[in-house]
C-alpha cells in the first residue's frame, strides 16, 4: 500500500507573504474524524447531565455534532507526522509545541446573545490582529507560527479567516482593546491598520500557516452552522512561549529525541498540574503588554 505524498510547503512563499495556505495537508478520516468523535462523546456525556438536571429538554441526540453543539485524539492531531513535518520545514527541526493553543467552535450568530456577539472574539467575529502581539513580550524574539485548519469546510459565510499578505513586514503593531472592559480582546485599529486583506476559504484537511506577525481576523458566522476550527501554535525549543504558566512540550527534536512527547496521558497530565496550580495562584498569570493607554487607542 503507497501513502500519498505530503502535498508541498512553500518556504519561499511563506517567508514572502507571510501566510501559506496548503490544502490536503490533513486527511480527514485518519486525522480529524478521530477528533469529532472524542468531541461527540464529550458532548453526550454533558448533554446528559444537563438534560438530568433540567437546563435541557432533550439531548438531541438525534442531530448531526455541528448542530449540537450549537484525550487522545487531540494529542494524536497535534503531533500528526504530516503536520509536524510542514511545522519542521518553516521553522526548523526542533519543533515545540507552544502552549497557546484554541479549539474555537463558533455558532450561528443568529444563535448569540447580544453580549456574547460584542464581547466574547471566541465565538464571534474575531477583529484584526497579529498573534504577536496577543503574547507577552517575552514572544517578540520567538519563531512562533500559528498553524490554523477547519475540522469541517470553513466558508465566507460561516467566518473564515482573512489575512492580509506581506503584512508580517511592518513588524509589531500597536494593539487596542476592542470593546470597554476587555482587556484580553484586542485589535489593531484601523487608522494603523490600513486597507487590504481578503477572506480564505478552506476545505476539511487544509491547512492555514501564519507568521507570527501576519494580520489576520475572522469573519461573522451567519451560517446556520458551527464553524469548528483548531488554532495552535508551534515554536524552536529553547525559545520563550509568551505565556510561561502553561505547559509546552517536545514534539520534535533530532538532537535530544529523548525529550519527546508520545503519551497522551502524559501531554494531558501537564495541563492538570497547570490548571491545579493556577486555581491555587491567579496571580502566575502575567499581564499583556497594552494597556489601552497608548497614544493609538485614544
Amino acid at each position: 500500500m503507497t501513502t500519498a505524498a505530503a502535498p508541498r510547503v512553500d518556504v519561499e512563499r511563506f517567508a514572502d507573504q507571510g501566510y501559506l495556505l496548503v490544502e490536503g495537508l490533513l486527511d480527514p478520516q485518519l486525522d480529524l474524524d478521530p477528533v469529532v468523535r472524542e468531541y461527540e462523546a464529550l458532548l453526550d456525556a454533558v448533554a446528559d447531565e444537563w438534560r438530568a438536571a433540567g437546563t435541557l429538554r432533550s439531548a438531541y441526540a438525534d442531530l448531526p455534532f455541528a448542530q449540537r453543539l450549537v484525550g487522545p485524539a487531540i494529542f494524536d492531531l497535534i503531533t500528526s507526522p504530516r503536520l509536524v513535518d510542514a511545522v519542521a520545514r518553516l521553522i526548523g527541526p526542533e519543533v515545540l509545541s507552544n502552549p497557546i493553543q484554541h479549539v474555537r467552535i463558533k455558532p450561528p450568530e443568529a444563535l448569540l446573545s447580544a453580549e456574547l456577539r460584542e464581547r466574547n472574539t471566541m465565538v464571534s467575529a474575531v477583529e484584526w490582529h497579529q498573534d504577536q502581539g496577543v503574547a507577552l513580550p517575552e514572544v517578540d524574539g520567538t519563531e512562533m507560527l500559528t498553524v490554523w485548519f477547519p475540522v469541517f469546510e470553513s466558508t465566507v459565510e460561516n467566518g473564515c479567516l482573512c489575512v492580509v499578505p506581506e503584512s508580517h513586514r511592518r513588524g509589531l503593531l500597536t494593539h487596542c482593546p476592542s470593546r470597554p472592559g476587555q482587556a484580553f480582546d484586542l485589535r489593531i485599529p484601523e487608522s494603523i491598520r490600513g486597507a487590504g486583506g481578503f477572506p480564505v476559504p478552506m476545505e476539511r484537511g487544509s491547512v492555514l500557516f501564519l507568521h507570527r506577525r501576519t494580520m489576520h481576523s475572522s469573519l461573522r458566522n451567519l451560517s446556520d452552522g458551527v464553524r469548528w476550527s483548531f488554532d495552535l501554535r508551534y515554536q524552536p525549543i529553547g525559545q520563550p512561549t509568551g505565556r510561561p504558566w502553561l505547559p509546552s512540550f517536545v514534539v520534535r527534536s533530532a538532537a535530544d529525541p529523548a525529550s519527546e512527547v508520545h503519551d497522551w496521558r502524559t501531554w494531558a497530565g501537564l495541563w492538570q498540574s497547570a490548571r491545579d496550580h493556577l486555581a491555587a495562584h491567579p496571580e502566575a498569570m502575567k499581564p499583556r503588554r497594552w494597556t489601552g493607554t497608548e497614544p493609538a487607542c485614544a
